[in-house]
Protein backbone atom coordinates (compact mmCIF):
# COMPACT_ATOMS: atom_id res chain seq x y z
CA UNK A 1 0.00 0.00 0.00
CA UNK A 2 1.57 3.83 -0.72
CA UNK A 3 1.10 6.05 2.49
CA UNK A 4 -1.61 7.71 0.89
CA UNK A 5 -3.58 4.58 0.73
CA UNK A 6 -2.58 3.99 4.34
CA UNK A 7 -3.82 7.14 5.84
CA UNK A 8 -7.19 7.08 4.20
CA UNK A 9 -7.51 3.70 5.86
CA UNK A 10 -7.12 5.20 9.28
CA UNK A 11 -8.37 8.46 8.63
CA UNK A 12 -5.32 10.93 8.75
CA UNK A 13 -5.12 13.80 6.97
CA UNK A 14 -2.87 13.09 4.44
CA UNK A 15 -0.77 16.62 5.39
CA UNK A 16 0.29 14.19 8.47
CA UNK A 17 3.59 12.92 8.46
CA UNK A 18 3.21 8.99 8.90
CA UNK A 19 6.26 6.84 10.49
CA UNK A 20 6.87 3.37 10.07
CA UNK A 21 7.94 1.91 13.61
CA UNK A 22 11.52 0.60 13.30
CA UNK A 23 13.73 -1.96 15.65
CA UNK A 24 16.24 -0.02 17.47
CA UNK A 25 19.27 1.01 16.89
CA UNK A 26 17.23 2.20 13.41
CA UNK A 27 15.51 5.10 13.06
CA UNK A 28 11.58 5.16 12.64
CA UNK A 29 11.08 5.47 8.99
CA UNK A 30 8.55 8.40 7.23
CA UNK A 31 6.40 7.08 4.91
CA UNK A 32 5.45 9.90 2.26
CA UNK A 33 2.19 9.41 0.47
CA UNK A 34 4.12 8.30 -3.01
CA UNK A 35 5.73 5.65 -1.57
CA UNK A 36 5.28 2.15 -0.89
CA UNK A 37 5.36 -0.20 1.17
CA UNK A 38 5.36 -3.82 1.67
CA UNK A 39 2.49 -5.14 4.15
CA UNK A 40 3.92 -9.05 3.04
CA UNK A 41 6.58 -9.10 5.37
CA UNK A 42 7.28 -11.51 8.24
CA UNK A 43 6.44 -9.15 10.99
CA UNK A 44 3.44 -6.86 11.77
CA UNK A 45 4.05 -3.41 10.64
CA UNK A 46 3.19 -0.42 13.31
CA UNK A 47 2.53 2.91 11.95
CA UNK A 48 2.50 6.10 14.01
CA UNK A 49 1.99 9.72 13.62
CA UNK A 50 3.89 11.91 16.14
CA UNK A 51 0.78 13.80 17.72
CA UNK A 52 -2.43 12.77 18.37
CA UNK A 53 -4.46 15.74 19.52
CA UNK A 54 -7.80 15.26 21.96
CA UNK A 55 -10.59 17.70 21.91
CA UNK A 56 -14.19 17.51 22.49
CA UNK A 57 -17.15 18.56 20.26
CA UNK A 58 -20.71 18.88 22.37
CA UNK A 59 -19.08 16.22 24.36
CA UNK A 60 -18.04 14.06 21.94
CA UNK A 61 -14.46 13.09 22.05
CA UNK A 62 -12.64 13.30 18.88
CA UNK A 63 -9.07 13.44 17.85
CA UNK A 64 -6.86 14.90 15.28
CA UNK A 65 -3.11 14.87 13.78
CA UNK A 66 -2.61 18.67 13.21
CA UNK A 67 -1.66 21.48 16.01
CA UNK A 68 -4.81 23.53 14.24
CA UNK A 69 -8.36 23.24 13.62
CA UNK A 70 -10.62 25.37 11.14
CA UNK A 71 -13.54 26.38 12.44
CA UNK A 72 -15.28 24.54 9.45
CA UNK A 73 -13.31 21.37 10.30
CA UNK A 74 -15.09 20.96 13.51
CA UNK A 75 -18.54 21.89 12.21
CA UNK A 76 -18.17 19.03 9.63
CA UNK A 77 -16.76 16.75 12.26
CA UNK A 78 -19.81 17.87 15.02
CA UNK A 79 -22.41 17.71 12.28
CA UNK A 80 -23.51 21.17 13.82
CA UNK A 81 -25.52 22.78 10.70
CA UNK A 82 -25.16 26.52 9.27
CA UNK A 83 -27.99 28.02 11.71
CA UNK A 84 -25.62 27.29 14.71
CA UNK A 85 -22.68 29.10 16.21
CA UNK A 86 -19.67 27.15 17.51
CA UNK A 87 -18.35 28.32 20.22
CA UNK A 88 -14.60 27.61 22.17
CA UNK A 89 -15.31 27.14 25.97
CA UNK A 90 -13.52 29.46 27.97
CA UNK A 91 -13.18 29.39 31.81
CA UNK A 92 -16.33 30.64 33.48
CA UNK A 93 -14.43 34.31 34.26
CA UNK A 94 -14.27 34.71 30.29
CA UNK A 95 -16.46 35.07 27.89
CA UNK A 96 -16.68 31.90 25.19
CA UNK A 97 -14.88 32.53 21.85
CA UNK A 98 -17.26 32.15 19.02
CA UNK A 99 -15.15 30.39 16.12
CA UNK A 100 -15.96 31.34 12.47
CA UNK A 101 -15.30 28.77 9.82
CA UNK A 102 -12.60 30.27 8.54
CA UNK A 103 -10.86 30.84 12.00
CA UNK A 104 -7.92 28.33 13.07
CA UNK A 105 -7.47 27.47 16.84
CA UNK A 106 -4.59 25.65 17.76
CA UNK A 107 -5.31 22.60 19.89
CA UNK A 108 -1.71 22.50 21.29
CA UNK A 109 -2.26 24.59 24.07
CA UNK A 110 -2.68 23.39 27.88
CA UNK A 111 -5.76 21.28 28.04
CA UNK A 112 -8.10 19.78 26.13
CA UNK A 113 -10.51 22.42 24.09
CA UNK A 114 -14.01 21.57 24.34
CA UNK A 115 -16.27 23.06 21.50
CA UNK A 116 -19.87 23.86 21.69
CA UNK A 117 -23.09 24.68 19.59
CA UNK A 118 -25.91 26.64 20.25
CA UNK A 119 -28.89 28.10 17.86
CA UNK A 120 -27.59 31.03 16.33
CA UNK A 121 -29.77 34.24 17.19
CA UNK A 122 -32.96 34.85 15.00
CA UNK A 123 -33.21 38.27 16.00
CA UNK A 124 -30.36 41.44 17.90
CA UNK A 125 -30.31 44.08 19.28
CA UNK A 126 -28.10 46.55 18.43
CA UNK A 127 -27.50 50.05 19.66
CA UNK A 128 -26.73 53.00 17.30
CA UNK A 129 -26.06 56.24 18.65
CA UNK A 130 -27.89 55.30 22.11
CA UNK A 131 -30.83 54.33 20.56
CA UNK A 132 -31.77 50.34 20.00
CA UNK A 133 -32.35 49.16 16.78
CA UNK A 134 -33.68 45.23 15.66
CA UNK A 135 -31.55 43.30 13.78
CA UNK A 136 -32.08 40.61 11.86
CA UNK A 137 -28.41 39.67 10.14
CA UNK A 138 -25.34 37.64 11.27
CA UNK A 139 -23.43 40.91 9.65
CA UNK A 140 -23.84 44.53 9.30
CA UNK A 141 -21.81 47.06 7.19
CA UNK A 142 -20.29 50.24 7.09
CA UNK A 143 -22.85 51.58 5.34
CA UNK A 144 -26.27 50.17 6.33
CA UNK A 145 -25.07 51.51 10.07
CA UNK A 146 -25.40 54.56 8.21
CA UNK A 147 -28.71 53.75 7.15
CA UNK A 148 -29.87 53.05 10.26
CA UNK A 149 -28.30 55.91 11.77
CA UNK A 150 -29.35 58.79 9.64
CA UNK A 151 -31.78 57.02 6.89
CA UNK A 152 -29.63 57.31 4.09
CA UNK A 153 -26.46 56.74 3.28
CA UNK A 154 -24.62 59.44 1.03
CA UNK A 155 -21.91 58.38 -1.07
CA UNK A 156 -20.36 61.89 -2.57
CA UNK A 157 -17.12 62.83 -1.48
CA UNK A 158 -18.17 66.20 0.23
CA UNK A 159 -19.87 63.76 2.99
CA UNK A 160 -17.95 61.90 5.45
CA UNK A 161 -18.83 59.48 8.00
CA UNK A 162 -17.02 57.38 10.78
CA UNK A 163 -18.26 54.48 12.38
CA UNK A 164 -16.47 52.99 15.64
CA UNK A 165 -18.47 50.05 17.51
CA UNK A 166 -17.39 47.96 20.94
CA UNK A 167 -18.67 44.97 23.15
CA UNK A 168 -18.46 43.06 20.03
CA UNK A 169 -17.13 39.49 19.49
CA UNK A 170 -13.37 38.68 20.48
CA UNK A 171 -10.64 38.83 19.64
CA UNK A 172 -11.46 42.62 18.26
CA UNK A 173 -14.07 43.59 20.91
CA UNK A 174 -14.49 47.13 19.74
CA UNK A 175 -12.63 49.34 16.36
CA UNK A 176 -12.91 51.15 13.61
CA UNK A 177 -15.29 50.61 10.54
CA UNK A 178 -14.37 51.92 7.37
CA UNK A 179 -16.19 51.90 3.82
CA UNK A 180 -16.97 48.98 2.55
CA UNK A 181 -15.93 46.88 5.75
CA UNK A 182 -18.41 44.73 8.21
CA UNK A 183 -18.89 43.03 11.41
CA UNK A 184 -20.12 40.45 12.86
CA UNK A 185 -22.95 41.37 14.70
CA UNK A 186 -22.86 40.46 18.49
CA UNK A 187 -26.65 40.99 20.86
CA UNK A 188 -26.48 44.51 22.18
CA UNK A 189 -23.10 45.84 20.24
CA UNK A 190 -22.60 49.31 20.37
CA UNK A 191 -22.45 51.48 17.51
CA UNK A 192 -21.38 55.12 17.33
CA UNK A 193 -21.93 56.83 13.99
CA UNK A 194 -20.92 60.23 13.24
CA UNK A 195 -21.68 62.62 9.70
CA UNK A 196 -19.22 65.46 8.60
CA UNK A 197 -19.92 67.99 5.50
CA UNK A 198 -16.27 68.66 3.67
CA UNK A 199 -17.77 71.25 1.49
Amino acid sequence: MTGAELKNLAGIPLETELFLSISKPYQDELIENAARVNLARPEMEYFFTKRNLEFFINGEQFFWYKQHIRGVQIRELGKISDDQDVFLDISPDWEDDLILDDEEVDLARPGKEKFFSKPRPVQLSIIVNARPHVWNEQNISFEQLIVVAFGSYDPSPNKGYTVTYSRGWNPKPEGTMVKGSEVRVKNKMIFDVTATDKS
